[in-house]
């Protein structure tokens, strides 16, 4: 399998979202490599966008957000799920990309847990990193909806369709 490259992790969240569909997430456990295809994907695009972390601006947990895209920003939610995003686009435009469901595992705290992805891998580099990368595949065709879990944003944001899903989510892991 190829590795996906710096400048695939170069285009701004709304255009990365949909492109990483069908992209294989792969961790490297004790048991081996795992390899599942991505299914189900968000994007959370500057500080305009109400449901993005860095929407207050730059803190020391929204740092990665504004990272040069390519590494993992994993971050705990309420206070027992590990989530993860692929921080995209240019150095200092704050923006990600939340991985929602990989074959096999629909939610993002699932597929985190299926992974073995906690904090310890969060800013991990998933261009050169040996323990957690992202490898192509094959784009399906999806559906677009609005984003979910985020009533605390603006009825703008709420309702923007930047949830991308997978029409086929039975493809498998490798």
């Amino acid at each position: 399998m190829k590795r996906l490259t710096q400048e695939f992790f170069d285009k701004n969240a709304v255009e990365l979202a949909p492109l990483l569909l069908g992209q294989y997430l792969c961790r490297k456990t004790p048991e081996g490599i795992l390899r599942l295809s991505i299914t189900e994907t968000e994007a959370y695009y500057t500080e305009a966008d109400t449901a993005c972390h860095a929407h207050k601006g730059r803190t020391p947990r929204t740092e990665l957000l504004y990272h040069r895209g390519g590494c993992a920003y994993v971050y705990l939610c309420y206070g027992i799920h590990n989530l993860m995003n692929v921080i995209s686009g240019a150095e200092g435009v704050p923006q990600g990309v939340l991985i929602r469901g990989v074959a096999g595992y629909d939610g993002p705290g699932k597929l985190t847990r299926a992974l073995q992805i906690d904090r310890s891998l969060n800013g991990v580099d998933l261009v050169s990193s040996q323990e957690l990368w992202l490898e192509e595949g094959v784009q399906p065709e999806y559906i677009t909806t609005p984003r979910i879990g985020i009533d605390y944003a603006t009825e703008e944001y709420r309702n923007i369709c930047w949830r991308f899903v997978a029409k086929t989510s039975s493809q498998n892991a490798l």
